[in-house]
C-alpha cells in the first residue's frame, strides 16, 4: 500500500501475515486468530486486557530469563537505569563531525548509535550489537559463551560505560555468560529501535517539510509501524472476565498494528501525517501503543526519542535522500516491525 502523499511512488510491502492481519481484521475489535489465540485490535478491550495483570517475568520483551536466570524486576530498572545514563552522557558531549550517513539503514544508522553510546566499551561487548546476531539465538549465545572464556576480560574503570562497567565485574565464566547476555539485552535494542524507526520515518515520508517537527515524525512513524506489532499476554482467568469471547485457556495478542490504522480513531489512517500530532497527546491517544499500555510503559521510551530524533535531524541536515530508484519496502515477519532495507544517497 501507499504509505504517504509525501512519497507516492513508494510501496510497502507488509509479509503474508502482516498483510492478511490488516486485510482481513482491519476495524474489529476480538477475533479468534488461532484455535487457542484471540486477537485484540480494539482500543477498549485491549486497554482492560493490559490493565487486567501486570506482564509476567516470560510477557515481558527485553527482561525475560536469561540462561534460566529470573531477572527481578529491581535488577532490569537497574540495568535500564544505567543503559539510560550512558545515552545521556552520550549526548552531552560533542556529536561526531562529518558523519557519513549514506548507505542502506537501518544497518547504518545502527552502526552510528552503537558508536556513539559503547564506542569506548571493550570489543567482546560491542560485537554483542551486531545486526547479525538476529539471525539465530544460537549464533547469539556462541558469541557470548566465547567472549565469556576468552582471557583478557575487561576490568571496571572510568573508560568504560555504565552497562559496560557492570559487566566488568562478572567473576567467573557463568556470571560472565550473564553479563554478556545482559549487556546485549538491554543496548542493543536501543540502537535496532532507534535506527529501525528512522528508517521507517524516511521511507514513510521524506523528503519532510522544512517546518516539521521531528517529534512528530517519529510519533507518526510509531503510528504506522509499530516497534512491536503484537503485545502477548498468556491465558490468564482474569481475560474471560474481560470479554466473554476470550476463553479461559485462549493466549491473547493486543494488535497495535491494526489499532494504530483504525479508521475510527485516526483520519486518513494509512496516510503519513506528521501534523495530526500537533493537536494529539501520545501518552492518551486512544489505541495508540507503540511503548505499551499506560499501566506499563516500556521503560527505554525516554532514550528512544531523543535518539530518534537526533538521529532524524542529522539526516535531514546532510543533504541525503532514500534512493530514488527504490520503489518498494519489504516489511519482514521478524523482529522489530521495519522496512527491511532503506537506502539512503546524496542529491543530485
Amino acid at each position: 500500500m501507499p504509505p504517504s502523499s509525501a512519497a507516492p511512488a513508494r510501496t510497502t510491502v507488509f509479509a503474508p501475515r502482516l498483510a492478511a492481519l490488516i486485510g482481513d481484521h482491519l476495524g474489529q475489535d476480538v477475533f479468534r486468530l488461532e484455535p487457542d489465540t484471540i486477537g485484540v485490535a480494539g482500543h477498549e478491550v485491549a486497554d482492560r486486557i493490559l490493565a487486567a495483570r501486570r506482564a509476567t517475568e516470560t510477557e515481558r520483551p527485553t527482561f525475560k530469563p536469561l540462561h534460566g536466570r529470573s531477572i527481578s524486576r529491581t535488577e532490569a530498572s537497574t540495568v535500564t537505569r544505567t543503559i539510560g545514563n550512558d545515552v545521556r552522557e552520550a549526548l552531552s558531549g560533542p556529536l561526531p563531525r562529518n558523519v557519513d550517513l549514506a548507505g542502506p539503514w537501518p544497518l547504518t544508522g545502527h552502526l552510528f548509535l552503537r558508536d556513539l553510546i559503547l564506542g569506548q566499551d571493550p570489543y567482546r561487548l560491542r560485537m554483542l550489537m551486531s545486526r547479525a546476531l538476529e539471525l539465530t539465538p544460537k549464533l547469539t549465545w556462541s558469541v557470548i559463551a566465547v567472549g565469556a572464556a576468552l582471557p583478557g576480560w575487561p576490568r571496571p574503570g572510568a573508560r568504560l560505560t555504565g552497562l559496560a562497567d557492570r559487566a566488568a565485574r562478572a567473576r567467573g565464566y557463568q556470571e560472565r555468560r550473564y553479563a554478556m547476555g545482559m549487556y546485549r539485552r538491554a543496548a542493543a535494542p536501543v540502537c535496532f529501535t532507534v535506527s529501525t524507526l528512522v528508517a521507517n520515518a524516511l521511507w514513510l515520508g521524506a523528503p519532510f517539510d522544512a517546518g516539521t517537527s521531528n517529534r512528530n515524525i517519529v510519533l507518526e512513524s510509531l503510528r504506522l509501524l509499530p516497534p512491536s506489532w503484537n503485545v502477548l499476554r498468556n491465558a490468564s482467568p482474569e481475560y474471560p472476565a474481560v470479554d466473554g469471547r476470550i476463553g479461559e485457556r485462549d493466549d491473547v495478542l493486543v494488535l497495535p498494528l491494526l489499532s494504530h490504522r483504525d479508521p475510527a480513531l485516526w483520519d486518513a489512517p494509512d496516510t503519513f501525517r506528521p501534523e495530526r500530532w500537533d493537536s494529539l497527546d501520545p501518552d492518551t491517544a486512544p489505541g495508540y501503543l507503540p511503548f505499551g499500555h499506560s499501566s506499563e510503559r516500556c521503560w527505554g521510551r525516554h532514550m528512544v526519542m531523543p535518539l530518534a530524533e537526533l538521529l532524524l535531524d542529522l539526516v535531514r541536515g546532510s543533504g541525503l535522500v532514500v534512493d530514488p530508484g527504490q520503489r518498494a519496502g519489504r516489511v519482514p515477519l521478524l523482529g522489530l516491525l521495519g522496512v527491511e532495507e532503506v537506502r539512503l544517497t546524496r542529491s543530485r
